[in-house]
């Protein structure tokens, strides 16, 4: 019994190894691509201090802020879909589907528009608190969900559907809002909505760095409880859970991961979907090992899908979250023709 635990723990570490040095490889060709394309050699020099000023500005300014925000956003929606479908018990929960993301994007462009009245050029503080009405929004969101799904119990179909419409409210209130913006100020709520973390800086990943790396922690703490759950609620009360407070916690550090998400990256839809499969096929259902790899796994799918954003259609860019739906709204729908 020993040895097997021996072995599942060794497979386990290399499976993360492999998934980790996939993200440093695709993190180095990322840097070198783009619409000013910078050698690998002067890229190195760039990063040691020896490089001119244009790659500089370049690489300190433009590309390292936005894949630090792809690797932290991806890693937050993974491990809040992961929290999704555990509490709900339903594999193909996702904030992006249940419409946690159009909440807390309601909330964000609602902010824009009443108090700093323009999508551009926005200041220091309104990012930093940007974080915070999404993460009020997204909760409202989640609130109107469980209310609304709830009917002696949860269903995984009814949540979905429940889901659904929340998110054709959210969407229709963001466009009622989005009519009375100037034209400048609409495009901008579009690209951004659709999913993009094009334009930025240092400033957006002191944002919600904090705020992330904060409950991603508490996700990885309270990820045992995940597994006390699947058993059911009569045998988690058996075993002294208090199901309900745990539940909560868990959808309240679901709903924060989403929101911060949202705050700096738009609404980006079916990574948190994903991910969490992904990283179930490679690690196993255990949830003390299957959130580090959702954030993983996470952070890879959605810095490769920026990657090949900006260079698919270069110069032009592709929105980060049109990549990301193209390529996981197949798998929303395989899994949705498995289901029962």
């Amino acid at each position: 019994m020993e040895m097997v635990q021996q072995a599942k723990k060794k497979k386990y570490q290399r499976t993360m190894l492999m998934i980790f040095f996939t993200i440093v490889a695709v993190f180095l060709i990322s840097l070198n691509t783009g619409e000013i394309r910078i050698s690998p050699m002067d890229t190195l020099k760039t990063l040691f201090g020896f490089g001119s000023e244009m790659d500089e500005l370049v690489l300190f300014e433009f590309r390292l802020p936005r894949m630090v925000i792809a690797l932290l956003v991806g890693a937050s929606i993974a491990v809040s879909g992961a929290i999704w479908q555990g509490v709900s018990q339903n594999g193909l929960a996702d904030p992006g589907i249940l419409g946690v993301n159009a909440g807390a994007g309601f909330a964000v462009v609602l902010f824009i528009f009443a108090f700093q009245g323009t999508m551009t050029n926005l200041g220091d503080f309104t990012i930093f608190v940007l974080p915070l009405f999404a993460f009020v929004g997204a909760g409202f969101a989640a609130f109107l969900i469980y209310v609304l799904a709830w009917k002696k119990g949860i269903t995984p179909v009814r949540l979905i559907l429940t889901g659904i419409g929340v998110n054709a409210a959210f969407s229709a209130a963001i466009v009622v809002i989005q009519l009375k913006m100037s034209p400048n100020d609409f495009n901008q709520a579009i690209v951004w909505l659709s999913g993009s973390i094009y334009g930025s800086s240092w400033t957006y990943v002191l944002s919600v760095l904090p705020w992330m790396l904060i409950f991603l922690i508490l996700a990885l703490v309270r990820s045992r409880y995940l597994n006390i759950m699947n058993l059911g609620d009569q045998l988690s009360y058996g075993l002294g859970i208090s199901v309900h407070k745990e539940r909560s916690l868990l959808m309240l550090i679901a709903v924060a991961l989403a929101g911060a998400s949202v705050a700096v990256a738009g609404s980006i839809s079916f990574l948190g979907l994903a991910a969490p499969h992904l990283a179930r096929k490679l690690v196993g259902p255990k949830h003390q090992g299957m959130i580090p790899a959702s954030a993983l796994i996470g952070a890879l799918l959605l810095l490769l899908a920026d990657t090949i954003g900006r260079v698919i259609l270069a110069p032009s860019e592709v929105p980060v979250g049109l990549v990301v739906s193209a390529l996981g709204a197949p798998y929303f729908i395989y899994l949705l023709m498995k289901s029962n």
